[in-house]
């Protein structure tokens, strides 16, 4: 009997809610989970407020408020075309819209929000869904940012099938010592910082959304083991994803395209893998790779097409220990670049393998690049040393407008510092070439560097083809 009130329940429920007869708070279901209906006009605070762990609070028409969820277990649904606007300032008056300003709902733990951290416990099991979020236009409080939906020290929390659109801030945010929470299928678009942003989390995913025009599609900062899987990132302002600070993140099977600046940024992080990923048309970078200073970088950037950006995969700074396998860069200025220009930085010990470059032909100019090069297959750069290119394809990397070196593979100072260091200890080992400009330039400086079994017609100097 049970089972069929259970099965009954969502039945009646639809048809309340198409036919527009359920109120506010009106109860259905069995004697455990309830559900209440939240029509237009009515307020989705109280709602939740009355509802039990459990619970589920379905919501439809226009609402203008902030909404605080503060307990276990609530479902929160938007059906037909649930809309939440930013309420008048007067009414924003939820603990998180009254520290970061105006949000539209936020999932909220034991959490100090000036520090945004966790200090007790996690509110667990909380679902937001089928929502429009939209209109957010009010400056955030001084020193805060603002997320339309903002999930703070929560654990499996969901976050998904929703549209946030046009709002001064984040789309959606997860912070403060989360656990295992997911943002799922939603739609984030033209909001003027991330589309997503996990901070301060632990085993989050980011799978199955889009974010398009916004200033970052998908940040992750201060996080362990974060998933990001096949999204869709398209024009946003200034880059595709970005991770700064975090362990262990993987990036899988996103389509990253028309990023203003960088199609991926990794920065002061250890431990990310980049697998079989799209990258396309980055106004500057497909990939960037930088630091950590004191520790292994231990990136594993594996399978990615990476095309039509200035430079396909850059790694500079202070970067130590990684891997660059089975790569497609392709009609880019440069398809890679490791480069340590200074006697304090290094690029040290990264594999290179198996990766196909080819026909980096693009012209790029100093007004926009800060240098003129072209024609760059993969370059060894100033401070490089330990670095490994072992049997990767490199063709058709031949300079369409001016620079200062081309080549297949081109080892030697940095021709565009006036101080640069030299590479040491780099070996090129059993790597095919065809029709670069040369397939091989070594400026002859350095020590320790070796160029054994490359299958090539062209190298300067002439020693160099086996």
């Amino acid at each position: 009997m049970r089972r069929t009130i259970l099965l009954v329940a969502p039945m009646i429920l639809t048809i309340l809610v198409a036919s527009g007869v359920a109120l506010a708070v009106t109860k259905i279901g069995s004697a455990g989970a309830q559900s209440s209906v939240v029509g237009p006009g009515e307020s989705i605070q109280k709602a939740v407020n009355a509802a039990h762990p459990g619970d589920t609070v379905v919501v439809r028409g226009v609402h203008r408020e902030d909404v605080v969820i503060r307990k276990n277990g609530i479902k929160l649904r938007g059906v037909g075309n649930a809309v939440i606007e930013a309420p008048p300032r007067a009414r924003a008056d939820s603990p998180c819209s009254k520290t970061f300003g105006p949000e539209a709902i936020c999932v909220l733990g034991d959490v100090n929000l000036k520090a945004e951290t966790l200090t007790g416990s996690r509110v667990r099991d909380v679902s937001i869904s089928g929502f429009t979020i939209r209109g957010f236009k009010q400056k955030p409080n001084k020193g805060f940012g603002t997320d339309m939906i903002d999930v703070l020290g929560a654990r499996n929390a969901t976050v998904e099938g929703n549209h946030v659109v046009g709002n001064n801030g984040v789309g959606i945010g997860i912070g403060a010592g989360g656990l295992n929470n997911t943002i799922e299928n939603n739609d984030l678009t033209n909001n003027n910082t991330d589309g997503v942003l996990v901070q301060r989390q632990r085993n989050a995913t980011v799978v199955n959304n889009t974010s398009t025009g916004n200033a970052a599609g998908i940040s992750a900062t201060e996080s362990t083991e974060t998933k990001i899987l096949s999204n869709d990132l398209t024009d946003n302002k200034e880059v595709g994803m970005f991770v700064e600070k975090s362990t262990g993140t993987k990036i899988v099977s996103n389509d990253i395209t028309d990023s203003t600046f960088v199609g991926t940024v990794i920065l002061e992080s250890t431990g990310t893998k980049i697998l079989s990923n799209d990258i396309s048309r980055s106004g500057d970078t497909g990939i960037v790779i930088f630091g950590p200073e004191r520790a292994n970088n231990d990136a594993k950037v594996v399978g990615n097409n990476i095309s039509g950006g200035g430079w396909g995969i850059y790694v500079g700074d202070v970067t130590k220990r990684g891997s660059i396998a089975a790569n497609t860069t392709r009609n880019n200025c440069a398809g890679m670049f490791f480069e340590a220009d200074q006697f304090k930085e290094h690029v040290v010990g990264f594999e290179v393998r198996g990766n196909t470059v080819e026909n980096n032909t693009r012209s790029c100019r100093a007004a926009k690049f800060g240098r003129n090069f072209s024609g760059i297959g993969i370059a060894l750069l100033g401070a490089a040393s330990g670095m490994e290119l072992t049997a990767n394809h490199l063709s058709g990397n031949v300079p369409s407008g001016p620079t200062r070196i081309s080549g297949g593979v081109v080892l030697s100072k940095d021709p565009y510092s006036s101080k640069s260091p030299k590479p040491t200890n780099n070996s090129v080992l059993g790597n095919h070439f065809g029709r670069n400009k040369p397939d091989i330039f070594w400026d002859r400086s350095g020590s320790g560097n070796r160029f054994v079994g490359n299958l090539c017609d062209t190298s300067v100097p002439s020693s160099l083809c086996n």
